[in-house]
């Protein structure tokens, strides 16, 4: 085999991952179902407009290079997650990248998830498997070309994805792990390229929504420019209200509802805190 076939079959292979030593890890039920919370997983992966249940399916997500879903991830054997391991679990949400090596679109924020530390995994795991199986698999991404070729994502791991160690998140404060990590603010408030690459650079400085909508910067400047305190964006994150009495609407509203108004007022405080310095 060619230099050249070699360095094209590395390329599209992906960066891989540190493997997660999670098998021996305890998961607690009622502490993963909070760990959902704070990830997001819930807006997701349910669809509010049918009644297969949670984690069955997410409705539409729109974006610039088209239409994702969220899949089925209930413990069924066929249609979910339930012939998974929880090694199949963590490599997911950290390396992006299926059981059998197929890899996942950056829609699925592994980009931050790739920072969760092992416990939250194994917990959030074991609040997977707590809910019911349900048949029926989420409907197939809807993307433009060449967003939807797929075999192409291990190009674009090698040149916008850097996976983490997992002893990283343990120099990270509450704050800096609840943002860039498990609620993964950027991935809405940090803009992008025409290949979907944040631009860290300009990092919460926000972003176009796909139907020409704008996402907001929440940078600590814009935000004290906008006059917000700590107990503003605590209070908004509870409520989905802001400070001017105005709702949080589209897909903000989404995160307060089947997220952040489920935090503690401890880690609303740490995320406050970490935004606004």
């Amino acid at each position: 085999m060619s230099v050249g076939a070699l360095f094209g079959l590395w390329l599209l292979a992906g960066p891989g991952a540190p493997d997660r030593a999670v098998a021996d890890l305890q998961g607690d039920v009622q502490r993963g179902a909070y760990v959902a919370r704070l990830a997001g997983c819930i807006p997701c992966h349910t669809n509010p407009d049918d009644d297969r249940g949670p984690l069955a399916g997410g409705p539409p997500i729109e974006t610039a290079f088209g239409t994702f879903y969220g899949p089925n991830i209930t413990p069924h054997e066929a249609d979910g997650v339930g012939a998974w391991s929880v090694e199949d679990f963590a490599r997911a949400l950290t390396a992006g990248e299926s059981p059998t090596g197929v890899h996942y679109y950056p829609a699925f924020p592994y980009t931050f998830y790739t920072r969760l530390s092992n416990q939250d995994i194994v917990d959030l795991w074991a609040a997977v498997n707590s809910v019911p199986a349900v048949a029926g698999a989420a409907p197939a991404h809807d993307l433009a070309f060449p967003y939807d070729q797929r075999w192409t994502l291990g190009a674009w791991k090698r040149a916008a994805f850097r996976p983490r160690d997992p002893a990283q998140a343990k120099d990270m404060s509450r704050g800096a792990y609840l943002a860039e990590a498990a609620a993964h603010c950027g991935a809405c408030h940090t803009p992008r390229d025409a290949l979907g690459r944040r631009d860290e650079a300009r990092r919460y400085e926000g972003a176009r929504e796909a139907g020409g909508g704008k996402v907001p910067a929440i940078t600590a400047e814009a935000l004290r420019e906008a006059g917000w305190s700590a107990d503003d964006l605590i209070y908004a994150l509870q409520s989905g209200i802001t400070p001017d009495g105005d709702v949080f609407g589209g897909s903000m509203a989404d995160v307060v509802n089947g997220g952040t108004q489920f935090w503690s007022r401890d880690d609303l405080s740490a995320l406050a805190d970490y935004l606004l310095n």
